[in-house]
């Protein structure tokens, strides 16, 4: 199988992954609806957000209209990237690298660019594909849908703590999707193995 055949399927299979799971999340549960897997440890934990992976915002609507473009232009950019890779006959390992980076940016701007149009809300009922009455919001302005929520640690700052004292502190906090998910590994891969993975690359 050649390295681009590779290379597509990889990117094929976490997007099907990415949006069968988002959209059976949209259509089943709704905002705040939970489903323990591994006790209060993993945990399928529905929520939305308007902004950046790991459910960080940006600048309300403008700030969301400017992440949604500069997705596009991202995704336009790894994909050049990503075919020249294969061109040049690059690393087997980047290649996948970067087509999983590739696909996590994708399965978020689909979010962000489709789902307000095709989805009603998700607060109080599950949502309704291709609701009648029209989607929540508009092109581009739809809200990314996370749910892995893994708070392996839960517990309080100590009293005596110079910093949160008394707090509570989770660990790992933040919520996230197949396609963050994609795109971390990605980048970790690159990080940890860039010396093997750009060797000989002119």
């Amino acid at each position: 199988m050649s390295v681009r055949n590779k290379s597509i399927i990889i990117i094929s299979a976490i997007l099907f992954a990415d949006q069968a799971l988002k959209i059976w999340i949209k259509t089943h549960m709704q905002i705040g609806e939970e489903i323990h897997l591994f006790g209060n440890w993993g945990i399928i934990h529905f929520i939305e957000n308007n902004g950046m992976a790991f459910g960080m915002e940006m600048g309300g609507k403008p700030g969301k209209f400017l992440l949604s473009l500069f997705r596009i232009v991202a995704i336009f950019g790894i994909g050049w990237f990503l075919n020249s890779l294969i061109s040049r006959k690059a690393n087997l390992g980047l290649v996948l690298a970067v087509s999983a980076i590739l696909a996590g940016a994708i399965g978020n701007i689909l979010d962000s660019a489709f789902y307000g149009m095709i989805f009603s809300e998700s607060f109080n009922h599950p949502a309704v594909l291709f609701p009648v009455s029209g989607g929540y919001s508009t092109f581009l302005h739809g809200r990314v849908v996370d749910m892995f929520y893994f708070p392996i640690i839960n517990t309080h700052w100590p009293s005596w703590s110079p910093i949160n004292a008394g707090e509570s502190f989770v660990f790992f906090r933040p919520v996230f999707n197949i396609a963050d998910s994609a795109i971390t590994c990605g980048v970790i891969s690159i990080l940890l193995f860039q010396k093997r993975m750009f060797k000989g690359l002119n």
